[in-house]
C-alpha cells in the first residue's frame, strides 16, 4: 500500500483522477485549513465561507472527474483559484440583487499577528492595539483590495501567484494593493491613528 504523506499535492490529485479515493482525502486535509482561512477573510461571514469552501470543492471534485486538472503546477494555487471564482460569482450575484448584508461582528478576528511578532511583554499591548487598527481598516477595503492584502501578507504569495490565482494581470494585482495601501493611509490619516510596532 502506497503511503500518501509521501505525495506531492500534484501527485495525490493525479492519483485521486486515476480512482484513488483516500488521495483525495489527503489533499482535503492538507488543504482545507488555509483555503477555508483565505475564503473567510475575503467574505467575513462564517457560514457563508462554510457555503463557499464546499461548493469549492464540489466545484473541484467535478473539474478532477473530468479530468480538467493537469499537473502543470501548485495543486494548491489551482483550488484557491477556484475558491477565488466562486467567492466572485457570489459578489456578482449579490450586486445583481442589490443586497447589502450587514457584517456585524467580522473583525477579522480569525486572523492573529502574534504568529509574525517577536516582543517582549511591555510591547504586546501596543502591539495588539496596532493589530486590531490594522483589521478593523482592513475590513473596510473593497473585497479586492481585501483579497491581495490577505494573500501578499498573510499567505506570502506573489504577485505572480496573486494574478494566476485571481485571474487578473499582474499589474491589476499591484494596482489593487496599491489603492488597498492609500486607502489604507487615508484611514489611518483621518482617525489619527499611529501604526508602528515596537
Amino acid at each position: 500500500m502506497e503511503n500518501l504523506n509521501d505525495f506531492t499535492d500534484e501527485e495525490l490529485a493525479l492519483s485521486y483522477i486515476e480512482g484513488n479515493n483516500r488521495a483525495f482525502d489527503e489533499l482535503l486535509s492538507r488543504t482545507q485549513s488555509k483555503l477555508f482561512s483565505y475564503i473567510l477573510f475575503v467574505v467575513r461571514d462564517e457560514d457563508k465561507a462554510n457555503d463557499m469552501f464546499q461548493e469549492t470543492f464540489v466545484k473541484v471534485i467535478t473539474k478532477l472527474h473530468q479530468r480538467k486538472y493537469v499537473d502543470s503546477g501548485k495543486f494548491s494555487a489551482w483550488i484557491m483559484r477556484i475558491a477565488h471564482n466562486v467567492i466572485m460569482d457570489w459578489y456578482r450575484d449579490q450586486r445583481a440583487r442589490n443586497v447589502v448584508e450587514p457584517t456585524e461582528g467580522n473583525d477579522l478576528s480569525n486572523l492573529s499577528g502574534g504568529n509574525v511578532l517577536d516582543t517582549n511583554i511591555e510591547n504586546r499591548y501596543v502591539n495588539d492595539q496596532v493589530m486590531t487598527d490594522v483589521k478593523k481598516m482592513m475590513n473596510l477595503l473593497p473585497p479586492t483590495q481585501r483579497e491581495v492584502v490577505f494573500m501578499r501578507f498573510y499567505q506570502n504569495l506573489s504577485f505572480k501567484e496573486i494574478a494566476e490565482m485571481t485571474g487578473v494581470s499582474i499589474n491589476t494585482s499591484l494596482g489593487r494593493m496599491r489603492y488597498a495601501i492609500l486607502n489604507l493611509r487615508r484611514m489611518t490619516r483621518e482617525h489619527d491613528i499611529v501604526l508602528q510596532l515596537d
